[in-house]
């Protein structure tokens, strides 16, 4: 596949990248500021663009076979801080106008519900840092739900907690809960998040659904 990965240089963004190529695919990393994560890889092609704008996203992806969204709310080096709801809505605008019809999204745990059913950022323990960004995943989640119907987009929500760990290839899946172990942690690692991306992408289970991974 030809895969354009919007936040090319983000911790989920490169692992989906990495990933990506491992298994054999063309990629095109998208980032505002290519210049400072240029990649060694002669299989990784790095633009600089923006999700945000639907002229970027249309000449970027181009082509695609595959787009994803892994950008992140939170200042970078060039311009203002990207907006997801608008940046779901540029996408589903423009990425006909490309031809590409699949579209991937890193999305958030936020609006994933405990065992109670309440949304765990309502939840008056969920850290006030992180709320902010939660709520504007929640925000963009519904945008796709609402108007996504002529694009096979996929929402992947991580689990509560991840990061930087081991690729171990397994994982599991749900739909709007919040999965857990046998001691109550929801955990992934950057690495697996990323296995079950391209392997949503290779084969697809959740077409205009969200899902959710955890160990």
């Amino acid at each position: 596949m030809n895969i354009v990965v919007f936040g090319a240089t983000g911790n989920i963004g490169r692992r989906i990248v990495k990933e990506a190529v491992a298994r054999g695919h063309s990629v095109v990393a998208v980032a505002r500021d290519p210049a400072k994560s240029k990649s060694s890889d002669t299989r990784v092609r790095m633009v600089q663009g923006d999700a945000t704008n639907a002229e970027s996203v249309a000449s970027v992806a181009r082509g695609a076979d595959a787009v994803v969204n892994a950008i992140s709310p939170r200042p970078g080096s060039v311009g203002k801080v990207p907006s997801l709801v608008e940046a779901a809505r540029t996408l589903l605008r423009a990425l006909p106008r490309a031809g590409v019809k699949r579209l991937l999204v890193v999305g958030g745990a936020g609006s994933l519900a405990d065992a109670s059913g309440v949304q765990i950022v309502d939840e008056p323990a969920f850290p006030a840092a992180y709320k902010p960004e939660a709520l504007e995943q929640r925000d963009a989640l519904e945008v796709y739900r609402r108007e996504g119907g002529g694009m096979d987009w996929t929402y992947l929500s991580p689990a509560a907690v991840i990061h930087a760990g081991e690729r171990t290839g397994k994982y599991r899946t749900g739909g709007d809960q919040l999965i857990t172990d046998a001691q109550g942690k929801s955990v992934i690692s950057f690495e697996d998040y990323a296995v079950a991306a391209l392997d949503e992408l290779e084969k697809p289970g959740f077409i205009r659904k969200r899902f959710t991974v955890a160990y």
